[in-house]
């Protein structure tokens, strides 16, 4: 663990700790449905969820991803919360928790846990499954359809050997013969020049040029591009899938969070008396509260393709 980490981690353990004085963690139960006691620590109880929760922090698992008790990881970050709860213990007898600058420490790991909390009973509510559908349908209806373009290419040097690829072709040629005969371009001159689906906007402006035109099964070119000349077929055109659900979910997730969280905040300030005591960011700098505008448009707009 880095010291930056440890010494947090401590103080948050210290403030949890002093907020549990008085009761047993073994008599108040498992904090969460079907929770198991994986140790104790001077007669308190470390729970499964505590050791997920930090697994989390350290970064060895993703948020929601299971933790078997058995595994690694697991292990790694019980260790981790013993060291804590053990630093943490030590340090309210020698008194640490009296001092003024710990307590201030203590007080705003205590803010920082409570908002934490709130922002998740937040997502509860306004993340629901019900929530999350609808926006997705919402935005799906908005969302503009692109079109998709399957199309193989043999790249050559000069346009006459661009002229002499397209006569064999027309003679009855296998384009994706040719290619791998011809193409100068390695990264597909070896499964016949496939390109595979794509829209038109991730491809050079001559390639979107000579394919929106063209019709499926066509050979289009010799045209000029930055690769060099280059011979098309189009195998296929079909609109684009738009991401499913699945896949748009955590970005809407975010964006149904940061709405319910903005307006809280925004409703938070305009009740309370907020007063900054220093002057404003040289050269401007954004607005109290605010941050970078999340829309699930844009999840949507994150294709998937074959």
């Amino acid at each position: 663990m880095q010291v930056g980490r440890l010494i947090s981690s401590v103080v948050l353990a210290a403030a949890l700790t002093l907020g549990a004085c008085g009761r047993k963690a073994d008599k108040a139960g498992p904090p969460e449905p079907g929770d198991q006691a994986v140790a104790s620590v001077g007669g308190e109880t470390v729970w499964a969820s505590d050791v997920r929760r930090e697994a989390v922090g350290e970064g060895l698992i993703a948020e929601g991803a299971p933790l078997e008790v058995s595994s690694e990881p697991f292990h790694r970050a019980l260790d981790e919360v013993v060291d804590q709860k053990l630093l943490a213990a030590e340090a309210v007898r020698r008194g640490l928790d009296k001092d003024p600058a710990v307590e201030r420490r203590l007080a705003a790991a205590r803010e920082r846990v409570l908002g934490d909390m709130l922002v998740e009973a937040m997502v509860q509510k306004a993340a629901n499954d019900s929530a999350v559908k609808g926006l997705y349908q919402e935005q799906l209806k908005l969302a503009k359809q692109a079109e998709e373009f399957h199309a193989r290419q043999i790249v050559l040097a000069s346009q006459a050997e661009a002229d002499a690829v397209r006569k064999l072709i027309a003679a009855g040629g296998s384009f994706e013969a040719l290619a791998l005969q011809r193409s100068t371009d390695t990264a597909t001159k070896f499964n016949g020049g496939d390109l595979g689906y794509f829209t038109a906007e991730v491809m050079p402006a001559a390639y979107a040029a000579a394919l929106k035109p063209a019709k499926a099964g066509q050979v289009i070119g010799p045209f000029k591009a930055e690769a060099g000349w280059v011979v098309l077929k189009l195998e296929d055109r079909r609109p684009e899938a738009p991401i499913s659900l699945e896949q748009a979910r955590p970005q809407i997730v975010r964006f149904l969070t940061y709405d319910e969280v903005r307006a809280l905040i925004e409703r938070l300030r305009g009740q309370s008396q907020v007063k900054l005591l220093i002057g404003p960011v040289q050269g401007g700098g954004r607005e109290p509260g605010s941050a970078p505008m999340i829309t699930p448009a844009s999840a949507l707009s994150q294709r998937k393709t074959p």
